[in-house]
């Protein structure tokens, strides 16, 4: 009994450190008063004048669609090394799978760093291109390291099945082993989303003068004071990341359920 409970307590503590701070962002967006340590009454003018600042939404537009774009180049090239990886015997396949996470396992800064200079070397520009680019290629190993073990729990030989029936290679795997590993795609391309949304190290090196995240923005913000707007642009997404993930774990069960009932 009292283990139970220490351990609910456990839990609550972790679940309040976790979101206490979240919980404050969200009651600061409805502030009337600009100040974080009093309370001048409820309003939705941060929200509103959150879509009435350009320059907040061109930032949250460059940002979703670097995000986007990273994350769905990052999807089929860390995919298709995936399935590169699993065909290879076990000394290249270990040394390559090293080498391939190797962004994912250095430190950000270091990574910035090394593509600002690389960019810089061979004369490219920095803007749009190079923080696209320095995103899919921190994104891949994240998809990489979903997508590689639902690749060994298929059976190959279902696969080799489809050939000796008659069906072309694209054709078997896109019946008989993309089903099989779409969850690990999805959840490498959710990931890679994820991570470039929120990065800035990389950004940060890589985007030049022209180029405005919204985390190099608020970056930018916080020697002058960050403005009440980005309290309501930061609960607005995270409403939006949580409906997502209440979707997606409820088609899964759903999916689940289905494959349990047959």
């Amino acid at each position: 009994m009292v283990k139970r409970i220490s351990q609910r307590i456990y839990i609550a503590l972790i679940i309040i450190f976790l979101y206490a701070p979240i919980l404050v962002l969200i009651v600061l967006s409805f502030n009337k008063s600009k100040s974080r340590s009093k309370w001048g009454g409820f309003t939705f003018d941060w929200y509103k004048r959150l879509f009435q600042n350009e320059n907040i939404l061109n930032a949250l537009y460059t940002t979703l669609l670097i995000a986007l774009l990273s994350a769905l180049f990052a999807t089929i090239l860390g995919t298709t090394l995936a399935i590169a990886l699993n065909h290879m015997r076990r000394l290249p396949k270990a040394v390559l799978s090293s080498i391939a996470n190797i962004p994912m396992l250095n430190a950000e800064i270091v990574t910035g760093i090394s593509m600002m200079l690389l960019f810089i070397a061979i004369d490219f520009k920095l803007g749009f291109s190079s923080v696209l680019i320095a995103h899919i290629t921190f994104n891949i190993p994240y998809v990489l390291l979903s997508v590689a073990p639902k690749l060994r729990q298929t059976n190959h030989s279902t696969y080799e099945a489809a050939l000796d029936l008659g069906a072309k290679p694209l054709y078997a795997f896109f019946k008989v082993i993309f089903p099989d590993i779409f969850p690990g795609i999805l959840s490498g391309f959710l990931m890679a989303f994820t991570m470039s949304l929120d990065d800035f190290v990389i950004s940060h090196f890589t985007r030049g003068a022209e180029v405005q995240t919204l985390s190099t923005k608020i970056y930018t913000e916080t020697r002058k004071g960050i403005k009440p707007e980005m309290y309501a642009l930061s609960t607005l997404m995270f409403v939006s990341v949580l409906i997502l993930l209440i979707l997606i774990n409820h088609r899964s069960a759903h999916a689940e359920k289905e494959k349990t009932i047959k």
